[in-house]
């Protein structure tokens, strides 16, 4: 008997060890300690949730419809593409989300459909009329949600937040919570770029290419724009290149005539980094393609000598360098008028890929650090007027045995703290609420219990005998109840979001940790006191 006790014992004090090595991280002693003492500790404990350390709650709406026009555009250049290998002089155009074929033909039509079954025709003036199929634009705004999710994730994993809330909400929503965030403007930025990255030839053969100034102001922008509309050719567009004034902050657009067609785009990048340039001591981006964009771009750069290149950003001209020769190895760079932070920004997003379509920002909350100051305080404040009650109530109204089910409500929150720091779960004020509810689930335990003890006392059982049967009388209502209660638990945390996640983490793991107290640490207890001096009187 005596060598079951020590058993209970030993794994109690080795789980109570463990507990406050895992929170370490979260004391002021973690600071003090030797580097090579931390460096064999865990480096993060407990998190703090958004609501407790401030932080931004945004709202992103992924812009189907966009997403549904850009994949008309893809598929009308690969048709043309497709034509143009088989020598027709037919060439696509889009309208919306349809793509136009003139002139139609058997021929073109039989082409077309092999390498896009999907596309619904019908002809109309001599044209080819293809339209996307209602199956076909749901997908497809579908699919442009999840990539948009998961290009999101992977930009906020470089950007170095620690544990970030991304999920899909609704139809075409993105809610993001980035806690700790102290810039929300620089983080916006970063989530809502498009990032499509692409090459275009500048059209300086054009008789309009003469008249386009050297720069424009921005106030002067879409008047330009209005002037020069009917002159641009079918096959170009005007897009811009801002300049900023070093010396005097100035900034000045300077004006591109570019053919409309995208080169090469950045689906090829494998790499971007960035780079210091010598000369200047400037930041740029230093990108690489995949084999295939490597073998596209020396192709193109051998075939455009001495022509300008323009290097274009979501619709912004970064560069436009002439081709001097033939590039190979699959390497170009982007340069430009940024700071290094905004150099580094550029690279995360074209190393995480373009998004599907643009995001317009719904929410913006900001969460400042004083306010969840204030929330962590609130928190406290009601974890602890929660168990002083709680431990009040059960010492007054169980004596001897309340004061050991209040050892093991302090060792149940030790535990759970311990258990939550090991897993580098994330606390919220909801979680508080899920620790508050534990404490009252551990006191119910033990409730039970005792009540149970004090019937079996007076049906005139000896103390250890009353303990052993009230243990063994109660343990399958328990069970019970915290296995219902864990169900719950788990439905919340598979369907809920962040803050309701929060809640099921922190009551799952107190409701595990309760049965282990209970059953256990104060049986072991309970058992040691019988056994250590004959008991008569149990004080319950």
């Amino acid at each position: 008997m005596k060598k079951n006790i020590k058993w209970r014992f030993s794994l109690i004090a080795l789980a109570l060890v463990a507990s406050f090595i895992a929170l370490l991280p979260n004391t002021p002693v973690y600071k003090l300690m030797n580097k090579a003492y931390r460096d064999l500790m865990p480096d993060k404990g407990i998190i703090l949730g958004l609501d407790l350390q401030g932080g931004i709650y945004l709202v992103f709406e992924v812009e189907g419809d966009k997403a549904v026009a850009l994949n008309a555009k893809r598929t009308a250049s690969g048709i043309n593409k497709l034509l143009s290998k088989k020598e027709m002089k037919a060439e696509a155009t889009v309208s919306g989300t349809e793509i136009i074929i003139v002139p139609a033909s058997v021929e073109a039509r039989k082409v077309v459909e092999d390498a896009y079954p999907t596309l619904t025709a019908k002809e109309s003036d001599g044209r080819l009329v293809y339209t996307l199929s209602e199956k076909e634009i749901k997908s497809i705004k579908e699919n442009a949600v999840d990539q948009a999710l998961e290009t999101i994730r992977n930009r906020i994993d470089q950007f170095g937040v620690a544990e970030p809330v991304i999920q899909r909400q609704g139809e075409g929503e993105i809610v993001v919570q980035l806690p700790g965030v102290k810039d929300p403007k620089r983080a916006i930025d970063l989530i809502g770029k498009t990032a499509q990255l692409e090459f275009k030839l500048v059209d300086d053969e054009s008789k309009l290419a003469a008249e386009i100034p050297a720069s424009v102001k921005p106030a002067d922008e879409e008047e330009f724009i209005a002037k020069m509309k009917e002159k641009i050719p079918e096959d170009s567009e005007i897009l811009f290149e801002r300049h900023t004034s070093k010396d005097t902050g100035e900034v000045t657009k300077r004006p591109y005539l570019l053919k409309k067609e995208s080169l090469l785009t950045g689906d090829f990048l494998s790499e971007a980094r960035v780079a210091i340039d010598s000369r200047f001591n400037t930041p740029y981006i230093s990108v690489t393609f995949n084999p295939e964009g490597a073998k596209l771009f020396e192709e193109l750069t051998g075939k455009f000598v001495k022509k300008r290149l323009a290097i274009i950003l979501d619709g912004n001209v970064y560069s436009a360098p002439v081709i001097q020769e033939k590039i190979s190895g699959g390497n170009a760079q982007i340069s430009g008028s940024y700071t290094m932070e905004e150099a580094k920004d550029l690279a995360i997003v074209l190393r995480a890929g373009s998004l599907p379509a643009p995001v317009t920002l719904l929410q913006n909350i900001t969460v400042g650090p004083s306010l969840g100051s204030d929330s962590i305080e609130a928190g406290k404040r009601a974890a602890l007027v929660a168990f002083l009650l709680v431990a009040v109530f059960m010492a007054f109204y169980y004596r001897l045995a309340g004061a050991i089910a209040d050892v093991a409500l302090v060792l149940n929150i030790i535990f759970l703290l311990g258990a939550m720091a090991a897993m580098n779960a994330t606390l919220t004020m909801p979680g508080i609420a899920g620790i508050v509810l534990a404490i009252g689930m551990a006191v119910d335990t033990n409730v039970l219990m005792f009540e149970r003890m004090r019937d079996e006392i007076k049906l005139g059982k000896t103390p250890r005998a009353a303990v052993d049967s009230g243990y063994d009388k109660a343990f399958l209502t328990i069970v019970d109840s915290h296995v219902t209660t864990l169900i719950t638990a788990a439905v919340l945390f598979q369907f809920g979001t962040g803050p309701i996640k929060g809640f099921a983490v922190t009551l799952s793991i107190g409701i595990a940790i309760n049965l282990f107290t209970s059953l256990i640490g104060t049986k072991a207890v309970f058992d040691y006191l019988n056994s250590s001096k004959e008991v008569r009187n149990l004080s319950i």
